[in-house]
This record gives C-alpha cells, structure tokens and sequence, in this order.
C-alpha cells in the first residue's frame, strides 16, 4: 500500500487522522514509473545545444596542450621541421576527435564504452615511437604502429577479462601517480621550458597564473548552476584576458594559418613492420590498455554506471583503432585523458553528449588550422594553471579510489607505497635508465607504466598466488577483506550487461 507524503505525516493537532486509501494497483513490469521515466541516466542525458558546445570547449581547453604536446616533443625529436610537425599537430587532433566521439557515442557492437571520456595522444608512445625512428626510419615507426593498433583491438576482449586483476589498489595507484608525475608539466607552462631564459618563472607569469587558479578555486565555492559547470572555461577566458592586457599574447600566427587543411594518410611513405619495432608498439598498447582501464572504472564509479566487461572492451577496442588509424594519418595512439576524466567529478556534468561536442570540436581543430592556431595560442600560465588544477584532481582521484581499499592485513600498504615510489623515479632522475636496453625504457622509463606494472605484480603476488595464503577455512587478520571482495572490479557481475 503506497501513501503520499501528507499521509505519512502525523496528524495535525486535534484532528482525526484520515481514513487509509484503498490500495492502489500494482503497477505492470512493463511500463516504467513516472519518477524513472522524468530522471534520466545522466550519462545519457541530453543537454541544449549551447550547453552542449560550452562544456565541449571546456573539455577541449583542458586538453589541448597535452594533446598536441604530443607531436611537437617527436617532431623536435625527429628533427621534423615546422610545417611538417603542424601537420603532425592536425592529424593528432582529428584522430583525437574521431576517437572520442567513438568512446563517447560508440561505433557498431565493438567500439567504444559510450562513456563520457575524451580520448588523446598517450605520451607513452613517444619514447618507443623516437627509438624506432632512430633505428628503422619513420615508415617503420608508423608500420609499427598500424600493427600495434590490429593487436590492441584484437586482444580488448580477452584484456577485459582480466578486469579481475585491476582491484582499487592497483587503479587507485596508478590514477594517483599520473597526477603527480604531470604536475611537472603544468609548472613547465606556467613558469617556462628554459630555467636560463631571463623571463623563466617572472612575477608576471606566476601572479597572472595564481589569479587564475583563485579564480576558479572562488568560483567553484561560490557559483551555482551552469556558471559552476563551466569554471574552468572561465578561468580561461578571464585569464586570457588579463595576459592580453598584461602583453603576454601573441596571436600572429593566427592570420598566417589556413582555413582548412586535411592531413597526409602516409606521409613518410610505405608503412615498414621491423619485427622490433611492432613488438615495442605492442607493449605499448598494453600499458595503454592499463591506463585506460584505470580510468575507465573511475569513470564509472563517478558517474553511477558501473563499467564491466563489456563495456571495458568496446573502451579498449577504441584505443586499439586509434593506433590503426593513427598509423595510416601518420598521427598518434590515443588514450582516455586524466584531466578530463577529473573534470567530470569537479563540474559534475556526465552527459557523454557533452564529449561528443569535444569531439566534433577537436576534429574541427584538426580541419581548420587557423582554429586549431588559435587555441595553440593561448599563453602558457593561463594553460598551465588550469591544467595544475586537473592534475591535482587527477591525483585526488586515485587517492578517493585508494580509500575504498583495506589496509590491515591485506599486504595492500605494501603494494600502494612500492608502486607510488617505483612510478615516481622517473620523474625525479629523467635519465636513470639512459643506459639500460631500449625495450625496458618503453616499459620502466615512463611514471605510469611502471607504477601500474609494479602495482599489479605485487597484487597478483600477494592476493592470487596459492603459496604462502591461509588454509581454507582459516580466519584472516583482523581488518582484512577477502581477496574476492578485495579485488572485485566495481559493477562486474557473473552476467555481463549486454
């Protein structure tokens, strides 16, 4: 029997309670009720079009700089000259877009986690990618990745399945080392690239980039509504602004850039497949892989809708097309991105509409050039304060993911602390590995792949290994969480959602 909320109130004072209703009918499995029918999954939520393109300007702002960083740090290092790293430039960004409107929107049954995460270059390709080149020339850099790219989205199923063994620890650690190891990045733009150029980390650089990052810091406590949803945009268009007045803009480049221009498939000539260099490719995609799983599950947690297996490989089956594609638009492999995947939980929008209109943004930035050379041009502090901002949220991320995780007796403070140390070497001694073999500094050189590496070793070590684990029947230590809870993935079930 169903009662409205008056008739759940007590009476009021000296009046006799009304009689109870008769009961209403039950309602048929069929038709959904009124209060599901008006809250629509927010995931799936359609927004107005001028919301659409504000939150999809927003995403792409976060992004772009780490995007198209991409491209520039291996052309400089290919000794690539100008107009062919632009050309670099607009097929990372079309490719981009491609992608994340696949992962956002999905494409057939295979394709994309129709989630809301933006896909980008993975800097994790960019050593293995300056080593090929080096050794065997640039055809078999991009052969190699044509291969890799056939490889990922042939192993995404049998990956997913492997979902089992990326329990909180493993994913908490992984998120919270890729934040910090980009802080670095971020304080690069902000401050500058050469700590001998006299402007490096001048009062004007670091006020304008403080201003920014109070900005939207007074802004998330103080704003409501769609103003709250768009701080970050805010903060970039504000500070924009200000550096314009300050004289820290320069948009020459604009007015000599083209309308449109579509980039060169093969540009390097015929793909070459050097069995190195596709085995080094293949590893690459792996610690993709990794990294997109990481973020993919995060994403579901925010968002309320669990990823499982089938989701998790449409995901990974996306990264793996965007090296096939990339191989032949002579770009780059794309991952799901960090600071978008925070900018999620910090304005709260979960529409994967909302990426989708980055999407379309990204693919128009690698048409347009003159587009794409507008937002290139966007000074460094105001850039580098918005993403020190993701970052952080990044970081904050993997901890809120590393506080679902039990510490007592589980051997789990073990692997979160080796993992978070082992991740962040590279970033403290750059060049610790120089002189190791090329094929360990694809997979130890990198903060993330091998934070994530150790982090998963140790975990299969102590929570999947027979030897040396209690009897059956025996009590854990107390505190302890069994390993099939422990390591259970969030929203995985023995029925897979279709």
């Amino acid at each position: 029997m169903t009662h409205t909320p008056a008739e759940r109130a007590e009476p009021a004072a000296g009046r006799a309670p009304a009689p109870a209703p008769a009961p209403d009918p039950v309602p048929s499995a069929a038709a959904p009720s009124t209060a599901a029918a008006s809250s629509p999954d927010p995931v799936d939520e359609r927004l107005p079009f001028g919301r659409l393109v504000a939150f999809g300007a927003q995403h792409v702002a976060v992004m772009y700089t780490g995007c198209v960083a991409v491209p520039l740090v291996f052309g400089a290092a290919a000794g690539l000259d100008t107009a062919t790293i632009g050309m670099l430039v607009a097929a990372d960004l079309l490719v981009a877009g491609l992608i994340t409107i696949v992962q956002s929107l999905g494409l057939t049954r295979l394709f994309g986690a129709r989630m809301p995460v933006v896909a980008g270059a993975s800097f994790t390709a960019v050593t293995p990618m300056i080593s090929i080149q080096g050794e065997y020339g640039l055809p078999a850099v991009y052969g190699a990745m044509l291969a890799a790219g056939v490889f990922g989205m042939l192993i995404a199923y049998p990956f997913a399945r492997l979902v089992r063994f990326f329990p909180p620890v493993v994913r908490g650690t992984a998120v919270t080392v890729i934040g910090l190891s980009l802080v670095g990045k971020a304080v690069a733009l902000i401050a500058g690239d050469d700590p001998d150029s006299p402007d490096y980390a001048a009062m004007d650089r670091l006020a304008l980039a403080a201003g920014v990052i109070v900005l939207i810091v007074a802004l998330t406590r103080f704003a409501r509504g769609f103003l709250a949803q768009t701080v970050v945009l805010v903060g970039l268009l504000v500070g924009t602004g200000a550096a314009a007045v300050m004289g820290m803009t320069d948009f020459s480049t604009v007015s000599d850039a083209d309308w449109f221009g579509f980039p060169e498939p093969f540009h390097f000539g015929a793909p070459e497949f050097p069995l190195a260099a596709v085995a080094s490719m293949c590893v690459v995609m792996l610690v993709i892989f990794a990294e997109s799983t990481a973020y993919l599950m995060s994403v579901g947690e925010m968002t309320g809708r669990p990823v499982g297996r089938a989701e998790l490989a449409r995901g990974l089956a996306a990264d793996g097309l965007s090296g096939t594609v990339a191989g032949a638009m002579t770009s780059f492999p794309d991952t799901v991105f960090a600071q978008n995947v925070s900018l999620v939980r910090m304005t709260g929008v979960r529409s994967r509409y909302a990426v989708t209109a980055a999407g379309v943004l990204l693919v128009l930035l690698g048409l347009v050039p003159k587009m794409g050379e507008t937002v290139a041009s966007l000074p460094g502090p105001v850039i580098g304060s918005v993403s020190l901002v993701m970052f952080a949220m990044v970081a904050l991320t993997g901890i809120r993911t590393l506080s679902q995780v039990s510490y007592d007796g589980t051997h789990n403070g073990t692997i979160v602390g080796l993992a978070l140390a082992v991740g962040m070497v590279p970033v403290v001694a750059p060049q610790i590995y120089a002189d190791f073999p090329s094929w360990f500094r694809i997979v130890a050189g990198g903060s993330i792949s091998s934070a994530v590496i150790v982090a998963f070793c140790l975990n299969l070590f102590f929570h999947h290994l027979a030897v040396g684990r209690p009897a059956a029947g025996a009590t854990p230590a107390a505190g302890a969480t069994p390993d099939a809870t422990e390591n259970a993935a969030p929203g995985t079930t023995e029925k897979e959602r279709p």
